[in-house]
């Protein structure tokens, strides 16, 4: 009984849980046959529908509950949010499953919606529980299991429905289950004590352990109990004397203000570097250009062969471009190429080539030829995203990177919304989505090209502050490797 205690107050208990949660969670065995199951005769959706009425839903209450969602989970220390997350996304199966019609479809994009709004609670929570010591670590099993989770869910998909081993229904009966596991996991999470933002208060006492780990509420319950037990090696600091109410109240307040200065200044600081103001740029621009990419991809496919009379292969490019893209995110990290100096000219010449990858798709009548193309296309942008992310956290620390993570991902939402709204939804303009985002990439390529261009020829590459510590660069490829499927 002791050891197992003792096993639960180790960081390696509440990371084998997330693991546990991000696999099960993201086994999706009907996520790249989504347009087949809506358009077929089980919903009896129409291809126009889907796109331009019903898949807009998700990009608009993304966007809507991102910073509200933001808030709560620092407030709520994560763990509820991570809990309410697996909640929704379990409703949001289950209205696919059972739910017809445009409204009630709409209705389960604006749920999916709050499920990817959640996804920040996983990995904050994730270094709210463990010392930073063991962040890479844990970062990289996480990742891991996302991962594999994607892949085996593409790899699944496509042999129950390539052999009709399932109809879409059981499949979707079977993803329930699965979501069930991840809810069991995530309710048997420890709950962290505070958060980045709020509820400092037992930091402003010095109420950490000698790693700077913020501990669990059992932590506190055993430290309550004995003053100077030891964890992972390292001893704990002894706990500071209790003073009186009024000297708590005004460190918290002291304490609380000072951490939203210092918020504020590192989000000033983070974007007064030309590199990283151009690092993130690309970002923001790249991601809203890949999320819109793979949301839409499979109406494209859809058209060129219809899934009514043909064995659809979705499944298995969605797990090939997952490992190719994977592997191209890893490899990355071993090469020496100043990407300082020569990083914009690479975002220019590759994003061309993710241009040229979906006008391919859109130019072929050739399933293969789309299939070949969206490979490429998400192999090129896990690359770059890798490159990108070395690049803004090589002079940040954890809580700076936190801060420009979140700006670009708000931004990059923002400006899908807006191309949403103009070229996608119902109301918009009505010109072929793919079109436009070969031509979106093609203006990203042009511009970063004359601007890496300019920066190898007339200036002298921008030094970096150097890491805090070295520990974080290598965390950075792991948080590299995001796989983002097709919009539920």
């Amino acid at each position: 009984m002791e050891t197992l205690k003792h096993w639960m107050r180790d960081w390696k208990y509440p990371t084998v849980l997330l693991c546990i949660y991000g696999f099960f969670s993201t086994v999706k065995p009907l996520e790249p046959f989504l347009i087949p199951f809506l358009t077929g005769p089980d919903k009896n959706l129409t291809i126009e529908q889907v796109t331009n009425q019903i898949f807009p839903v998700w990009t608009y209450s993304y966007l809507a509950v991102l910073v509200p969602v933001f808030l709560l989970t620092d407030w709520l220390r994560y763990k509820p949010v991570v809990i309410f997350q697996c909640l929704v996304l379990f409703s949001t199966t289950a209205m696919l499953l059972w739910c017809n019609g445009v409204l009630e479809m709409q209705a389960m994009q604006f749920t999916y919606g709050v499920v990817t709004s959640c996804d920040v609670a996983y990995f904050t929570y994730l270094y709210s529980v463990v010392e930073f010591k063991h962040y890479l670590k844990a970062t990289s099993y996480c990742r891991t299991a996302q991962l594999l989770g994607y892949t085996v869910g593409s790899v699944l998909g496509q042999i129950l429905v390539s052999f009709e081993l399932m109809s879409y229904d059981n499949i979707l009966v079977f993803t329930l289950v699965l979501t069930g596991i991840a809810l069991i996991s995530s309710i048997l999470l420890p709950m962290p004590k505070t958060s980045m933002f709020f509820h400092q208060m037992r930091s402003a006492r010095g109420e950490t352990d000698g790693e700077g780990h913020v501990g669990t509420e059992e932590d506190l319950q055993s430290d309550g109990q004995k003053g100077g037990v030891e964890l992972d090696g390292a001893k704990r600091q002894q706990q500071i004397p209790d003073v009186s109410a009024e000297c708590d109240n005004t460190s918290a307040k002291s304490s609380k203000t000072g951490r939203t200065n210092e918020s504020n200044l590192d989000f000033l600081q983070c974007f007064s570097s030309r590199t990283l103001l151009v690092w993130s740029a690309w970002w923001a621009l790249a991601t809203c250009g890949y999320n819109q990419t793979v949301n839409y991809v499979q109406s494209l496919w859809d058209y060129v062969e219809p899934s009514s009379n043909f064995t659809v292969y979705n499944g298995g490019v969605e797990a090939l471009s997952n490992l190719i893209g994977a592997a191209a995110a890893y490899g990355i990290g071993f090469s020496s190429a100043d990407w300082s100096r020569w990083g914009e000219v690479a975002l220019g010449a590759l994003s061309a080539l993710e241009g040229g990858a979906l006008f391919a798709m859109v130019f072929s009548a050739n399933i293969w030829v789309c299939y070949c193309g969206y490979i490429i296309f998400k192999s090129l942008y896990m690359l770059l995203i890798t490159i990108a992310m070395f690049q803004i956290a090589a002079g940040l620390n954890m809580e700076r990177y936190a801060l420009v993570f979140g700006a670009n991902t708000f931004c990059a939402l923002v400006l899908q919304t807006i191309i949403t709204s103009v070229v996608v939804d119902s109301s918009g303009l009505g010109v072929d989505i793919f079109t436009v985002y070969g031509t979106y990439f093609s203006i990203i390529a042009l511009i970063f090209f004359l601007s890496g261009l300019y920066t190898t020829m007339c200036r002298k590459p921008e030094m970096e502050t150097q890491r805090e510590n070295p520990e974080e660069m290598f965390k950075a490829e792991d948080d590299a490797q995001i796989i983002i499927g097709t919009k539920f």
